[in-house]
């Protein structure tokens, strides 16, 4: 087992990163959807598509 470890680090290393940066990620992400930020940064008054991707949410209000 140790060996099969030794010799496949750099991958288990590399395959390490990438989870816990896709992770990172994802807890931004839901953070960000918590606090009503949108995905784009910018804001949806300068958005093309501002009358369209959220138009339900808007009716609501």
């Amino acid at each position: 087992m140790f060996a099969w470890i030794t010799a496949n680090l750099a991958t288990i290393i590399i395959v390490a990163v990438l989870i816990a940066v896709c992770t990172l990620i994802i807890i931004k992400l839901r953070r960000d959807k918590k606090k009503g930020k949108t995905s784009c940064g910018c804001g949806c008054s300068g958005c093309a598509m501002n009358g369209m991707c959220h138009s339900q949410i808007q009716k609501g209000k």
